[in-house]
């Protein structure tokens, strides 16, 4: 609810806030603040700033956190809803825990693209 919807819409209305609190919440070490910094872009569709979300994720792939890994693969996968090519090619191009994985790859799977 936070990130998907507050924090998402704060950062669209204000824009020019959104580099300022993703640096300090991604070095902050708060496991709910860099998770907030994987899902406020969740619902953002074409707008989606892919290589911010990428490099939030490559930052993060190592968290031993379920809750960090869950959110890797939410992100990816609703991403995937938008541009399933790309999301594959992460999954393929990074080293990604089987949990991020299994999730990014989710919805294509039900689907039947992949």
């Amino acid at each position: 609810m936070i990130a998907g919807k507050l924090v998402s819409v704060h950062f669209q209305r204000f824009p020019e806030l959104r580099e300022k609190y993703i640096g300090k919440w991604m070095t902050s070490g708060n496991m709910w603040l860099q998770r907030t910094c994987l899902l406020f872009q969740l619902h953002y569709k074409e707008e989606t700033d892919k290589m911010l979300m990428d490099s939030i994720i490559m930052s993060l792939n190592t968290s031993k956190e379920f809750f960090i890994q869950k959110a890797i693969g939410w992100a990816l996968r609703e991403y995937s809803k938008t541009d399933a090519e790309a999301v594959v090619n992460f999954v393929e191009n990074n080293e990604l825990t089987p949990l991020s994985k299994r999730e990014a790859l989710k919805w294509l799977k039900n689907k039947g693209q992949i």
